[in-house]
């Protein structure tokens, strides 16, 4: 008799165990989803690519420069109005996007004289000032939609809402 009362408690704390971890389960998979956290990044989106963009693409892919070569950059400065402060002989040109329908603050576009949408690209914030002290934030790059002489830039502030932000960009060859 013994051995059964043993043996039968084990299988109820076995069971009871098992009942345990599941409802765990449950609870766990029952809990409502997780709320959207204070500064939550917005949609990373880019802008539709416009009839001028294109051409000035197009016309920019024209140019008689040769790209760099391995091993080597392409880079800019680039204000927080879009403004190009500095760069190397590849990069042509620079702007912010108007913030509107389906654009935010922070958006820029840099146009090369090459094709540059299978290389590296890092960003980070930074300017050219005298102070050499930059705001802080958070800065993103990627190959332009629809564009392979272009990078997209997104910069936003340090709590992840999208702002301007004057940035540096290396393109590495």
């Amino acid at each position: 008799m013994a051995t059964f009362l043993k043996r039968k408690a084990t299988v109820v704390a076995l069971a009871a165990l098992s009942l345990s971890l599941a409802g765990g389960g449950i609870a766990a998979a029952a809990q409502p989803e997780a709320k959207p956290q204070p500064g939550a990044r917005h949609s990373t989106a880019q802008p539709p690519v416009t009839a001028v963009e294109r051409q000035a693409a197009r016309t920019a892919m024209r140019a008689t420069l040769a790209p760099p070569a391995a091993g080597q950059v392409a880079w800019a400065v680039v204000a927080a109005n879009g403004t190009l402060l500095q760069h190397s002989g590849n990069v042509v040109s620079s702007f912010r996007f108007t913030p509107g329908t389906g654009v935010t603050a922070g958006q820029y576009q840099v146009l090369l004289d090459y094709n540059v949408s299978a290389k590296a690209y890092v960003a980070t914030i930074g300017t050219n000032d005298p102070a050499n002290v930059p705001p802080a934030g958070e800065v993103s790059v990627a190959p332009r939609t629809l564009t392979p002489n272009a990078v997209f830039v997104q910069t936003r502030n340090s709590t992840g809402g999208a702002a301007d932000r004057p940035f540096h960009l290396v393109i590495a060859n």
